[in-house]
């Protein structure tokens, strides 16, 4: 079956063409370790995972790369500020980053690399844009000149005129004002000892060459698909595209895909802007991680996402009740075969530009339908959760240990309570657990709900 997919270079529906049959190169940005990585991020990351899952799911051998920002103008800073070695700040939060996108069930990408671990590509790529023309040397770096690069801005529909551009160093940048970038940032004394060799001045690469001499080491002159955040199209994507067209000539990726943002009210949700909700403080909250994950899979991709609390509720409540009743189905399975009709509506929906909302719609339409047996229904979900990624198996353990041997009334009395928690009836909840002690249990509240312990 064909799949379709958003290509924000074409602004349409395309069908996937792999460069080599049923063999896709990915290439995602990663994270910039400088910082825990917000909920925002983590939705771009969910959907690079459902892309990857669904390709697999249509018999596709996907190689996955994502690159580690691990030298740049904020982690420079960082490093300053926790009085921490490059090395050690970008280690610390490369190590957070992987330990919540584990918690999401988030695949670990093919081929993971670091920016500082390939410098060599970089200064490759520089030397050859030199030779071009098109990039040049100042007394502080190397810039790209965008207005010697052909269709700049293409991605971004940008219109670029033919008149003084001004250049940035740093790596900040005006939205709306396309100026030359740097390629390579020549050592300053607020470096330290944060630089690398280079045959045109000691320094560090900008932000935009990293990605493309890495994809371009990993993959190919030409990828099957880049992905990442709307945030991403300008200027990173679109510089990534100038800078590598300009020394191979070829098309840089035939496929871009972008995930929407997530809003807190009006607002991007931005470590700028100071109004981030890491994975950290989701289960601070009490929230299952899968629950944000379930929340992401609600809403199409592309579709903005605006975050609030009662959101998360609810989807943390829908993905307890598909746990709970895959249980069910599991607790009679013996034999079950996938159910060909809703395998095939669930291979379209996922197959038209990963179209979870609808998919999900059809796993609960499975749940309800008496016409399809209890076996059947619990191979087919299962099926289904190869490309959701909730691991439903496992959530069924996760959950099982916190009712095991439980008399009812015990049960009845702690599901009393948790409504009253959620009714914030503090008292009544109080009154409860002591009820619950006084009969010889323990109830211990979780992220996914609580735990019933024997005293």
């Amino acid at each position: 079956m064909d799949i379709k997919l958003y290509n924000t270079l074409s602004g349409k529906k395309e069908k996937f063409i792999p460069i080599k049959s049923l063999e896709a190169g990915m290439y995602q940005c990663g994270p910039t370790v400088y910082n825990v990585a917000h909920i925002g991020n983590m939705r771009t990351y969910i959907t690079n995972d459902i892309l990857r899952r669904t390709l697999e799911y249509n018999s596709f051998k996907v190689t996955q790369v994502m690159n580690i920002t691990d030298v740049d103008d904020k982690i420079v800073k960082r490093s300053r500020e926790e009085k921490m070695s490059l090395k050690e700040i970008t280690l610390k939060y490369e190590k957070m980053f992987f330990s919540d996108t584990d918690s999401l069930n988030i695949l670990r990408p093919s081929s993971l690399l670091r920016a500082t671990e390939n410098i060599a590509e970089m200064i490759q790529l520089i030397e050859k844009l030199l030779e071009t023309g098109i990039a040049y040397k100042t007394t502080d770096g190397i810039y790209f000149n965008i207005l010697k690069s052909k269709n700049y801005g293409q991605l971004a529909n940008l219109k670029i005129e033919n008149s003084s551009v001004s250049r940035i160093i740093n790596d900040e940048y005006d939205k709306e004002n396309p100026r030359d970038f740097a390629l390579w940032k020549f050592r300053t004394e607020e470096d330290g000892e944060v630089f690398f060799e280079a045959p045109f001045d000691d320094g560090r690469p900008g932000w935009h060459i990293e990605c493309s001499a890495m994809a371009i080491s990993a993959l190919g002159e030409t990828l099957d698909i880049h992905t990442g955040g709307q945030d991403l199209i300008f200027p990173h994507h679109t510089n990534e595209i100038a800078q590598s067209e300009a020394v191979t000539g070829k098309k840089f990726s035939n496929f871009w895909l972008h995930t929407g943002f997530v809003n807190m009210g009006s607002d991007k949700m931005s470590k700028s802007l100071g109004n981030i909700i890491s994975l950290r403080d989701v289960i601070e909250k009490n929230f299952h991680p899968l629950a944000f994950r379930y929340l992401t899979l609600t809403l199409h991709y592309r579709t903005p996402m605006n975050f609030t609390w009662e959101a998360l509720e609810a989807s943390q409540t829908a993905l307890f009740k598909l746990v709970n009743s895959f249980s069910k189905l599991e607790q009679l399975k013996n034999g079950g075969r996938v159910n060909t009709e809703y395998t095939q509506t669930f291979n379209e929906f996922v197959n038209d530009d990963l179209n979870t909302p609808q998919a999900l719609a059809l796993a609960w339409k499975l749940i309800k339908d008496d016409t399809v047996s209890v076996t059947d229904k619990s191979a087919t979900l299962l099926k289904f959760d190869s490309v959701f990624g909730f691991d439903l198996r496992k959530l069924q353990d996760e959950f099982a240990e916190s009712s095991e041997v439980i008399p009812e009334e015990i049960k009845s009395l702690a599901k009393e309570r948790e409504t009253a928690r959620a009714d914030k009836d503090f008292k009544k909840s109080d009154e409860l657990r002591s009820l619950i002690s006084e009969k010889g249990y323990d109830i211990e509240d979780k992220i996914y709900g609580f735990e019933i312990r024997k005293k």
